[in-house]
């Protein structure tokens, strides 16, 4: 069935790839989430653990909400660890510490990295794609990196 909601074919196969690559970085950033929360050790344990469940939980609310978005535009969603693995922008640090303050230093720089991103995008979406309402919703997904970013940043000890 044609699929008539104001967007041009072409521009929903551009956006639909633009969100696929946003799918694959939150979803990297969601599994290097729950590591620290796995995985994080200190004085400070319990109170980072809560921290980063209520961050992982976000990410799995704005996961969801991507995929939908994806679907909406009549486009599959991409669902395997190889495919966010090659579309990420994202790198993994092994690393052997797992202290709070190494999690939050490595996660920070992967939302203030990945709010570049929805910056660009929001403007692609919205200058040369001619989709108001992803710009929209992409920015609704700037927002709360925002938010999470400066929740991380206040835990940083300098």
């Amino acid at each position: 069935m044609k699929i008539q909601i104001g967007i041009a074919n072409n521009h929903r196969q551009a956006i639909a790839d633009q969100l696929i690559k946003i799918l694959a970085d939150e979803n990297i950033l969601y599994t290097k989430t729950k590591n620290a929360h796995w995985n994080v050790e200190g004085a400070d344990c319990y109170g980072k653990h809560v921290f980063f469940e209520t961050q992982y939980k976000q990410l799995d609310d704005i996961i969801n909400s991507i995929a939908e978005r994806i679907r909406s535009l009549g486009h599959v969603v991409p669902a395997t660890l190889q495919s966010y693995l090659r579309l990420t922008h994202f790198t993994e640090q092994i690393e052997e510490r797992h202290n709070g303050q190494a999690f939050i230093t490595e996660l920070l720089q992967d939302h203030e990295s990945l709010i570049l991103i929805l910056c660009e995008y929001i403007m692609s979406c919205k200058d040369d794609l001619h989709d108001i309402a992803t710009g929209h919703f992409i920015t609704r997904l700037l927002e709360i990196h925002q938010k999470m970013a400066w929740l991380l940043r206040s835990h940083i000890i300098e």
